[in-house]
């Protein structure tokens, strides 16, 4: 379940969660360690550090949702992509109207 989105949310979102929700959340989605693996390093039980991770999954979730910028940074670097494409092939005008498009959305 750890997928792109995931990670983004918590670099973008991760310091509105308690601490101790942030610190599972980097030992799960950036130390890829596994629940049991959390609960015996935090000497609480599996079920502990399942609930820990659920409940920050949630508020990431909720923040994502009212906020919007894994969404907008995904746009952003697509756009960027482009760009770089269209400056390889000799079109400036092209990829400077998407960097525009950058711009006004920021």
């Amino acid at each position: 379940m750890k997928s792109v989105d995931e990670l983004l949310a918590f670099d973008f979102y991760g310091n509105l969660l308690t601490e101790k929700m942030r610190d599972t959340m980097d030992m799960y989605l950036n130390d890829d360690m596994s629940l049991s693996e959390i609960a015996d390093t935090e000497n609480i039980s599996r079920q502990g550090v399942h609930d820990t991770v659920r409940r920050a999954e949630k508020l990431l979730v909720g923040y994502e949702e009212k906020l919007g910028l894994v969404s907008r940074f995904k746009t952003a670097k697509t756009k960027v992509e482009r760009a770089i494409q269209f400056l390889d092939n000799g079109d400036t005008a092209a990829a400077r109207q998407l960097l525009s498009e950058i711009d006004n959305d920021l």
